[in-house]
């Protein structure tokens, strides 16, 4: 028997997704995009009801040089033109504060995420009953009002009869007595921070320990049995599954803490120095301290536009969430 040459065996060509497959699958994504937007459509009309007259009028305003006459009389205001922003944008004093309240920002952020992480963490870790003491008690640290919490912090770095100088001025060789926190700006943001750190943790910590359910406990089992520390899991499976969460949360922090205007508004009972001031305040200031309302909707106006930018990356971030459940 004679042996046969065979070709040999080359193999198959990878299957191809059937064109009407294709064309199903990006129909349903187009109308899950459509629906997302129906349904994000009525609070988008009601914001932009609400926002949309008062953001107008705030523009023309800038553009516009109101004075205490036009405002008494009536009187329709000069147009200017591009003045009030270049008045602004020229402005030293006006940078100072822009960088001010930038690295208030950064700071406290950072300073509130990672204590709200921690104790999210802490969460997961202890009794139930024991979370649920500490998630009521954090909700009524939310629940107060930031007037009334920086009331409060206004009593107990009180000069004269604050707790807090109180139990310092115990320690041995410390004197305390009639400290003022806010002569030396350094110790006053220290107080305007720990007063918005306070505030912002319990929505940090409940998120996050929310988000934290999601992390599979055999996935930290597996690296436990590996040989993995606590950082390593942490560092490999919580904060990569945490991600996202944390991403939209930091915004949201951004975009409080950018917009500080309660806490030391009333921690300088309404009279801020000038190394106190931050966007907000500034703005107010100028225009109903000083009466420069066009000078102060400009300021307005460049601090929604320096905040553009976060609040798209957030919606962004909203959407793309939505997409990958």
């Amino acid at each position: 028997m004679y042996a046969v040459d065979t070709p040999p065996r080359t193999s198959d060509p990878a299957p191809q997704p059937a064109p009407k497959k294709v064309n199903r699958v990006r129909r349903r994504s187009q109308r899950e995009a459509r629906t997302a937007w129906l349904l994000s459509l009525p609070t988008l009309l009601i914001l932009a009801g609400l926002l949309a007259y008062p953001l107008y009028r705030m523009i023309v305003l800038s553009f516009q040089n109101m004075r205490l006459r036009e405002l008494i009389t009536g009187l329709t205001p000069p147009w200017a033109g591009f003045d009030q922003y270049t008045k602004a944008l020229t402005d030293s004093v006006f940078w100072g504060v822009v960088a001010r309240t930038a690295v208030f920002t950064v700071v406290s952020v950072t300073i509130s995420v990672l204590l709200g992480l921690g104790v999210a963490l802490l969460m997961r870790r202890v009794h139930s009953k024991v979370r649920l003491f500490m998630m009521i008690a954090m909700m009524f640290v939310w629940a107060l009002p930031a007037l009334v919490a920086a009331q409060a912090f206004r009593w107990i770095t009180d000069s004269d009869f604050g707790i807090l100088n109180y139990l310092i001025d115990k320690i041995p060789g410390v004197d305390f007595a009639n400290h003022s926190w806010f002569v030396n700006p350094w110790e006053g943001w220290a107080v305007i921070t720990t007063l918005v750190v306070w505030a912002g943790i319990p929505f940090l910590a409940i998120s996050l320990s929310a988000g934290l359910t999601q992390v599979p406990k055999e996935l930290l089992e597996a690296a436990t049995v590996d040989g993995a520390s606590a950082w390593q899991s942490l560092r490999s499976i919580t904060l990569p599954i945490l991600k996202p969460l944390l991403t939209i949360v930091t915004t949201l922090s951004v975009i409080w803490n950018f917009g500080l205007f309660t806490q030391n508004w009333a921690l300088r009972d309404g009279h801020p120095e000038p190394v106190y001031q931050t966007l907000a305040t500034f703005s107010y200031t100028q225009a109903f301290g000083q009466s420069r309302y066009s000078y102060g909707s400009a300021i307005s106006v460049i601090t929604v536009l320096l905040m553009l930018g976060v609040m798209a990356f957030y919606i962004r971030q909203m959407f793309k969430i939505g997409e990958v459940d």
